[in-house]
């Protein structure tokens, strides 16, 4: 599992860490990572244009004490000082012994052209607002170039604790981070300024606390999840999950949630609304009823909403049970908040940023712009765990505690009927015992690559990633038998 923590957090740990280390130590661990990532990238130093883009704090240190010893392998380095006042001074002066140069502010656009490999050590973590003015132009000039650029520790210009990105930033192909993750370097929009990301152990962990602020699973966390048959199991005992989906006008989104569900581990699926026929056609397995949710037969958990047109009355009806329940799509605007808030079972909303947006009364650009805050703001304010589903899907408690972020998905999942099959996955595994986060966590990463094994980097529709879940689920467990 990967893990993020908060700038407090992190500058807490670095500074307990400091006052056991001899002076300058830490900084020193730091530059020979950066340095060490630069030469891979770089594949031989030797000959190699460097340009540093060197701000004041200990990001600029950093990359003046790598650029030494790039440049004590041969490169030839150019540090652009943009407060020369305020460079470090044993970082700089360690560059110049090792042969390095310092260029001024107004060659260093030409610096940039000529080289092979620009680092940003422009602004650190502390950083807030966006790159000033005299930064901007160098970074953009940085982007347009043939040289590759590293960042060191996140990119300028990002904010680290929120993966907002509220001005210029540099785009990075590499990002050198130090110690531990940190949100900006895992959440959109500001995951995508920080190219490939390449964590450097710098003695760090000890001082971090238990609890991280963010958490990415990995196939060995997902697959210590998945609920797994034994040999006393039934399809009962495995759990059975509800679906209440679908309307006139939308029956693919009930087949599409019932296929979903069909691949998450429950052991049957019962369909209650108006598409049984286009639902039994195509998964006879299915259990289908024309009672309503009540009527239905006993489940482990209900899924509602997708597809539901104007149908509150079974949101209303589903909401008064007492199994887990996830609401999705239609199912959002219709459930009334102080009936999701007043429920004692657990809840999984699943809104995509336009539904979330709604809920919180805001915008779809101030939703996808501050996903981290969006997504915990509405578990808070609905009582509920919610999946915000996007280019970064997260999944937040309402009490608060590490934010779940997928590594799985692909743009290609951008495709009518992708959330229904995800909303079904998750349900399922609601069904089969999971808790809410961790039902929206795994079924986020299947779903996410289900989607990547489905389209192999060609366009896919829903149904071929539904279909695909099941090689995604024996790729997590590592086997293709049992």
């Amino acid at each position: 599992m990967r893990i993020g923590y908060s700038v407090e957090t992190v500058r807490a740990a670095e500074r307990a860490l400091m006052a056991r280390l001899p002076e300058g130590a830490l900084m020193q661990r730091a530059a020979a990572g950066l340095a060490a990532a630069c030469a891979d990238l770089l594949g031989r130093v030797y000959g190699r244009r460097v340009v540093l883009l060197v701000g004041s704090g200990d990001n600029g240190g950093d990359a003046l004490y790598a650029g030494a010893r790039l440049a004590r392998r041969g490169a030839g380095v150019a540090a652009v000082l943009l407060a020369p006042d305020r460079a470090h001074p044993g970082g700089l002066a360690a560059l110049r012994r090792a042969g390095g140069s310092v260029v001024r502010t107004g060659a260093a656009e030409a610096a940039i052209d000529r080289a092979d490999l620009v680092v940003d050590g422009i602004v650190g973590i502390g950083g807030k607002g966006g790159l000033r003015p005299e930064a901007a132009p160098l970074a953009e000039r940085a982007a347009r170039s043939r040289a590759a650029v590293v960042a060191v520790d996140l990119p300028s210009g990002v904010e680290a604790d929120s993966g907002e990105v509220l001005g210029e930033a540099v785009r990075a192909d590499l990002t050198v981070t130090f110690g531990t993750y940190k949100p900006g370097l895992l959440i959109d929009p500001a995951r995508e300024h920080a190219g490939t990301v390449r964590l450097v152990d710098i003695g760090l962990g000890p001082e971090l606390p238990d609890e991280p602020e963010l958490e990415v699973l990995q196939h060995t966390d997902v697959a210590g999840l998945l609920p797994l048959p034994t040999a006393e199991s039934d399809k009962y005992r495995r759990g059975v999950v509800g679906v209440a989906a679908g309307s006139a006008r939308y029956p693919g989104a009930a087949v599409l949630a019932v296929a979903g569900a069909l691949r998450g581990g429950a052991g049957a699926v019962r369909y209650v609304g108006p598409a049984r026929r286009e639902v039994i056609a195509r998964f006879p397995e299915t259990l289908v009823s024309d009672q309503g949710p009540r009527k239905a037969g006993r489940v482990q958990a209900w899924v509602v909403g997708p597809g539901a047109g104007d149908d509150a009355a079974t949101v209303a009806e589903v909401l008064e049970t007492d199994v887990p329940v996830l609401i999705d799509a239609d199912g959002l605007r219709l459930a009334d908040r102080d009936a999701v808030r007043a429920r004692t079972a657990p809840t999984l909303m699943t809104p995509h940023a336009g539904e979330a947006a709604a809920l919180l009364g805001t915008t779809r650009e101030e939703v996808e712009g501050s996903r981290l805050s969006s997504v915990r703001e509405l578990a808070a304010r609905y009582r509920a765990t919610v999946l915000l589903k996007g280019s970064t899907t997260l999944v937040a408690d309402p009490d608060g505690g590490p934010v779940r972020v997928n590594p799985t998905g692909t743009p290609w999942l951008a495709t009518a009927g992708s959330g229904d099959v995800l909303s079904g996955l998750a349900g399922s595994l609601l069904a089969a015992g999971l808790t809410a986060r961790d039902a929206g966590s795994v079924a986020a990463y299947l779903h996410g690559l289900a989607g990547r094994l489905a389209a192999r980097g060609a366009p896919v529709g829903a149904h071929e990633v539904a279909e695909a879940v099941p090689e995604a689920w024996r790729d997590v467990r590592g086997r293709t038998g049992e």
